[in-house]
C-alpha cells in the first residue's frame, strides 16, 4: 500500500519481515529432474516474433482524473486542458510572475489526423500561411525567376530580394545565392529543371502557390507568411503570436 511500484523497500522493513513468525505456506522444493521438452506441433502458426511481441506488452494502469492533495505524482493523473482564452490568460499571468520578456513567442503543437481510407497515411508536407495578424517584423528573402523586364521591375518594387533568369542557376547550384523562398512565372519553368534536385520542396510549383503570374501576391505570401512543417508523422510545431 505504501510503495506504488514493486521493488521499493523502506529501511529496516525487510529485517522486520524476516524476524516475524512465518504465517504463509512454504513453496515445495524444486524437482531434481527436468520435464521432457514438448515437440512443437506442425500445424501451429506461432513464430518467435509473435511470442516476443506478446512478452513486450506492458500493462498500463488508467490515469486518475484529479488529485485529492496538494502533493502528488504528476504521471498518475491526466494532464489538464484549457480553452484558448484561458490558456492565453495563464501565459500572461506566468510572464508577470516570472519577470520574463513580454514579447516572447507563443508556440503551439498541432496534431493532425493523417489517416486515409485508401492509403495508410498522408505523406508529411510543408506549407506557408499568411496569418491575419503579424507578430514579427522579420521579412523572408524571396527570389523571383523571370526574364521579362517589366515583371522584374514589378518584383523589385514589391520587395523581392533577388530577381533574374537562367543566369541565377549556376550561382544557386554553387550556393552563392541563399534565400528563404523561390517563386517563378510559368514561361521560365522549362529552363529551371536543373534546380529541381537542388531546391527540392522549395522548387516553384502551383500546389505551393509559388508559380503564377501574380507576382505581388506571391511575394506578399512568402515574404510575410509563416512556414510550417509536419514533423514525424502528424505533429506541427510552430509559433503563432507573442505574449
Amino acid at each position: 500500500a505504501l510503495a506504488p511500484r514493486r521493488g521499493w523497500v523502506f529501511p529496516g522493513l525487510d529485517q522486520r519481515l524476516a524476524a516475524a513468525p512465518a504465517l504463509v505456506s512454504v513453496a515445495p522444493p524444486a524437482r531434481p529432474y527436468a520435464a521432457a521438452a514438448k515437440t512443437a506441433k506442425k500445424g501451429s502458426r506461432k513464430t518467435k516474433q509473435e511470442e516476443t511481441k506478446k512478452k513486450k506488452v506492458t500493462r498500463r494502469w488508467p490515469l486518475m482524473s484529479k488529485p485529492v492533495d496538494d502533493v502528488y505524482l504528476t504521471w498518475y493523473y491526466e494532464r489538464p486542458s484549457y480553452d484558448v482564452e484561458e490558456a492565453v490568460g495563464m501565459l500572461k499571468k506566468f510572464q508577470e510572475l516570472d519577470f520574463t520578456n513580454p514579447k516572447q513567442y507563443v508556440y503551439i503543437n498541432v496534431f493532425l489526423d493523417m489517416a486515409l481510407q485508401k492509403k495508410k497515411k498522408v505523406d508529411p508536407f510543408a506549407s506557408t500561411v499568411l496569418l491575419p495578424y503579424r507578430f514579427t517584423d522579420e521579412m523572408n528573402k524571396v527570389l523571383v525567376f523571370t526574364e521579362n523586364e517589366q515583371e522584374a521591375e514589378i518584383a523589385r518594387e514589391n520587395g523581392a530580394a533577388v530577381v533574374g533568369g537562367v543566369e541565377l542557376i549556376k550561382w544557386i547550384l554553387e550556393d552563392e545565392i541563399q534565400v528563404d523562398f523561390y517563386v517563378a512565372v510559368p514561361a521560365i519553368m522549362p529552363k529551371l529543371i536543373p534546380l529541381r534536385s537542388k531546391l527540392k520542396r522549395k522548387y516553384p510549383s502551383t500546389k505551393k502557390n509559388s508559380l503564377g503570374h501574380d507576382i505581388p501576391k506571391m511575394l506578399q505570401l512568402f515574404r510575410e507568411g509563416l512556414e510550417y512543417m509536419v514533423e514525424g508523422e502528424r505533429l506541427i510545431k510552430t509559433r503563432i503570436a507573442r505574449v
